[in-house]
């Protein structure tokens, strides 16, 4: 399913653009924006102190829409990677990462009365390189595929304008996917650990490699040009676990705002909040156990906007 997905949404974000304006298939809303950031940061005799380092980050986002009679079909392909590379002759650090992300979503809706629709949806959300603990560099705490997680769900969107989406389901799976068995023994991501001999040491039986979830599921999602140039994208996720903890409920925020210079230069800010009470992490001061996670990226660089429609005016 998961390359499907993919397949479909980059076809179809690629065929809208490659087309003549009358050939561009019927009822299809397309877009895509790709992005380029950087930054460069050099000290000589610098008394306040600081090491010379470059910094990328890259991202596509795009989406496809259709709409006949009925019927909605919504997917969305969202890619970000990014790093920062100290330099000089005394570094040892390696590659930092700054951003990774893969996020592909599909909605497929059929309407039952005026803004509301009963339907499907199907996301899948995991990352593209290893991740390392901060306090130690050479302990690898995630990787492609570990996690990634699946979400399906059955429900009701409410769907009143092209900004607001609000979709709810009584009945929905959270699909937990660690395939990395050092990670998965470790019981990493809330999948079960490996069975252990205290004696030796040994293991007796491997951890899982999977984790499934039954629940409620909620999302909501407004995007909107705020004023000339300021595009603002949000998404409220929450997952509540009905065989497991219900009242601890799984949350993934995120808000972006795209600040457009001109058509090829602009800014953009993106905050994330995660917090899962599967997934243990280590904080500053020593602790272990669940913790809100929050994430900040800031950039200023290239970005290329292409669609098949007018903006509404």
């Amino acid at each position: 399913m998961k390359s499907t997905i993919i397949a479909i949404v980059a076809l179809l974000s690629s065929y809208g653009f490659t087309q003549e304006a009358d050939t561009i298939p019927p009822n299809w809303i397309l877009q895509s924006t790709y992005s380029l950031n950087g930054t460069q940061s050099s000290f000589v005799n610098w008394n306040a102190g600081g090491s010379n380092n470059i910094s990328l980050l890259g991202s596509i986002d795009a989406s496809a829409t259709y709409s006949k009679g009925k019927i909605k079909w919504d997917n969305n392909l969202g890619l970000a990677l990014g790093g920062l590379k100290y330099i000089g002759k005394d570094v040892t650090t390696g590659l930092q990462k700054t951003d990774d992300r893969i996020d592909i979503s599909t909605s497929f809706g059929l309407r039952l009365k005026e803004f509301w629709y009963l339907s499907f949806l199907a996301d899948f959300k995991s990352q593209f390189l290893d991740g390392f603990d901060p306090s130690n560099d050479s302990v690898r705490t995630s990787t492609f595929l570990a996690p990634a997680y699946d979400n399906i769900a059955l429900g009701i969107d409410y769907t009143p304008n092209e900004h607001l989406t609000i979709f709810l389901s009584p009945v929905a799976g959270k699909l937990t996917h660690v395939r990395d068995q050092v990670l998965a023994n470790a019981g990493a991501f809330g999948v079960d650990p490996a069975e252990i001999d205290i004696t030796t040491g040994d293991i007796i039986t491997a951890g899982k490699m999977f984790r499934g979830e039954f629940g409620a599921y909620f999302k909501f999602q407004y995007d909107n040009t705020l004023a000339k140039n300021i595009e603002m994208k949000s998404k409220l996720e929450l997952f509540s676990n009905y065989l497991h903890n219900p009242g601890n409920i799984d949350i993934n925020a995120e808000v972006i705002f795209n600040f457009k210079i001109n058509s090829w230069l602009s800014a953009s800010l993106n905050w994330n909040l995660i917090y899962d009470d599967d997934i243990d992490i280590r904080d500053s001061k020593g602790g272990f156990g669940p913790r809100t996670q929050f994430k900040s990226v800031l950039g200023l660089g290239l970005s290329y906007t292409m669609k098949n429609y007018e903006e509404k005016k």
